[in-house]
């Protein structure tokens, strides 16, 4: 009858809705977990801009856990500036867990009735810099092959010029003909020796052989390094980073280095400090030089403003520094100058803050 059929229609339609309701439910799910598994950072900020939803790439970025960041307005996370503006678009930035170069994305939805905000952050430095190390790595082991091929022909007037000392009769000259040709070859094979060996650093970096470092300590070693001017050294409070030590020699020298050749050429000074930021230790070393020559070649490999450099120094500096799970930034000065910012990992305070 007309009662049962109605029945029939109402468990049809109910069994519908319940199939409906479970398949939302695992989409629903399926979807917060391809969130949680994306390799760029998610957030998702309520009318009021306070946060709502955060993936492990947005705690990665923040240096955070979620539970300490959900709730917190988008200014007190260092967001506000990714909320506004036209997207996709691309900035520059320095978060605790990490700088560099950002493809910045936001859309709208609505959320239980009320209008939220998504934003992703995409890190394009990491990607672009990996692609860029195994390019020069290839161009390094080709510079290799070439550069020993060079080095046939030196072997070859050697040869001439021991065939010269031998014989029974040779020019009235032929000493110092032999020890022009000596000394040409030698200091060659010493310049082409040198080249290897830099540019080979930069396709067999080793890992870092993890220990503690007092920042302190090693901060002031490297500052002392420098002869050609006095280095000042501008103390932060006593921490240690888990790091390899020789290896963060490396990258200080390499930078106070730096600082000091710009600076003699300006009659400035040269500064070294630390401080914590953001959870992140911040070392940096200022020099009171010309600024920065070329800001878009800097970490260029073989690119190099000094007559006698290699054009690597800086690249494997911030090669180091990624391999400690930090970050290298150079920038200009206000008033002159330029600033060069390691930041690293922080370890577990020593004691207290002193000059």
């Amino acid at each position: 009858d007309g009662l049962s059929l109605a029945l029939l229609e109402v468990n049809m339609l109910s069994d519908t809705l319940r199939t409906q309701r479970l398949g939302a439910l695992e989409a629903t799910t399926l979807l917060r977990r391809v969130i949680e598994e994306i390799d760029v950072a998610v957030f998702a900020f309520d009318g009021s801009q306070r946060l709502r939803l955060i993936n492990r790439g947005g705690e990665r970025l923040l240096g955070q856990p979620s539970e300490r960041l959900i709730g917190l307005g988008a200014g007190a996370l260092g967001l506000a500036d990714c909320l506004d503006g036209e997207t996709p678009r691309t900035i520059e930035a320095a978060f605790a867990g990490g700088a560099g170069r950002w493809e910045v994305r936001g859309s709208t939805f609505r959320q239980d009735g009320l209008p939220h905000r998504l934003l992703v952050l995409s890190d394009l430095s990491r990607v672009l810099r990996a692609e860029e190390r195994s390019a020069w790595q290839r161009i390094v082991r080709v510079l290799g092959h070439e550069i020993n091929n060079s080095l046939a022909p030196i072997k070859s007037i050697a040869g001439s010029l021991r065939s010269l000392a031998e014989r029974s009769t040779r020019p009235a000259d032929w000493e110092q003909d032999l020890r022009s040709g000596l000394q040409v070859i030698e200091g060659r094979s010493e310049s082409l020796a040198r080249f290897m060996g830099a540019y080979a650093q930069l396709a067999r970096l080793p890992r870092p052989r993890l220990a503690s470092v007092d920042v302190e300590g090693w901060v002031r070693r490297v500052a002392a390094l420098e002869t050609r001017l006095e280095v000042k050294v501008d103390a932060g409070p006593r921490l240690s980073v888990t790091a390899d030590g020789d290896q963060l020699e490396q990258l200080l020298i390499n930078l106070v280095r730096n600082a000091a050749d710009a600076s003699l050429e300006t009659g400035g000074d040269v500064g070294v400090g630390w401080r914590v930021r953001g959870g992140v230790v911040e070392v940096t070393v200022d020099d009171d030089g010309p600024g920065l020559p070329d800001p878009g070649n800097l970490f260029v490999p073989f690119f190099t403003t000094k007559a006698n450099g290699t054009g690597i120094g800086l690249v494997l500096s911030r090669q180091i520094a990624e391999a400690h799970g930090g970050a290298l930034l150079l920038e200009p000065r206000r008033g002159g100058g330029a600033r060069a910012c390691l930041r690293l990992p922080l370890g577990p305070l020593l004691g207290t803050a002193h000059s």
